[in-house]
């Protein structure tokens, strides 16, 4: 089989099941499996593909068909034009927490900063961040397991295993640090919402790394709080947070003694990210 007829096969079975990208990711899916760029299989598209080849690509057009997220499948997502890689265990980087990561090193940018990242997941924000921030180091730490090995996975991938240190933990369990600064990007979908959610989202990607609680604020709130402990005099505190949050959030971070300094809109005009410095 030639690869302009496996690409349209793969596209036609995407299509069929709903999937909008379908011409898109069959020809994703096809460079990752044969390691060539996009544009190179689509420019030899005449070319004959191996057996094996065929056989693996069509079972994960299977997959794709059931609405399994691109990134699990493929086990990579790019992020601050890194590589990172994924699987189920962990939420999937976002483009929106990107616009979280660059406000923060903006901020920070050739300080000798000691920050940590609360629920790391892929451990995406901390990486990028030191990535960029030469002089600073950080931990990051999740409740999930199997989230850390990912995370450590990426350090070292990144040659960032030196400055970045990731540990299954609770809120709770952080003692003894002080930081110059905290990130997070919270579970903060309301329960009764997550029904709502695309399939991809809703079936695949983990629900604690989603569900907020009622009123989608559980884990903020709680972020916030432990924040105003450990945190250094001065410190700052970058937050995601969802639709509609950034009323409610900015009270609460008011009322335990934080000064607003930044807001970021997201690429919908939706404010998607607050930065904050815990007063004297």
């Amino acid at each position: 089989m030639i690869i302009s007829d496996l690409l349209n096969s793969g596209s036609k079975i995407l299509k069929i099941n709903k999937i909008q990208t379908h011409q898109l990711d069959s020809e994703i899916m096809l460079s990752s499996l044969m390691k060539k760029k996009r544009e190179q299989i689509i420019i030899n598209s005449e070319r004959k593909v191996s057996k094996n080849i065929v056989n693996v690509f069509n079972k994960l057009i299977v997959r794709r068909s059931t609405k399994e997220p691109l990134a699990y499948i493929l086990k990579e997502k790019e992020f601050w034009s890194k590589n990172f890689f994924v699987n189920k265990n962990t939420l999937i980087p976002r483009p929106e927490t990107e616009l979280l990561c660059d406000a923060v090193i903006k901020k920070i940018k050739n300080k000798n900063s000691y920050i940590l990242d609360i629920g790391t997941g892929t451990g995406c924000i901390l990486l990028s961040i030191l990535s960029e921030v030469k002089k600073a180091k950080g931990i990051g730490i999740d409740i999930s397991i199997k989230a850390i090995e990912v995370a450590k996975k990426n350090s070292k991938n990144l040659g960032l295993n030196k400055r970045a240190k990731f540990f299954t933990k609770s809120l709770d369990d952080t003692h003894n640090n002080k930081f110059d600064l905290i990130v997070s990007n919270p579970p903060y979908i309301k329960t009764g919402d997550i029904k709502n959610l695309s399939d991809d989202v809703r079936k695949f990607e983990p629900k604690i790394a989603l569900d907020g609680g009622k009123d989608g604020l559980d884990v903020i709130k709680k972020v916030i709080y432990k924040s105003k402990i450990i945190l250094k005099k001065l410190g700052l505190l970058a937050l995601e947070i969802g639709y509609g949050q950034h009323y409610k959030v900015s009270q609460i971070l008011k009322k335990q003694g934080f000064k607003e300094e930044l807001r970021v809109k997201d690429y919908r005009d939706n404010i998607r990210c607050i930065l904050a410095r815990l007063k004297n």
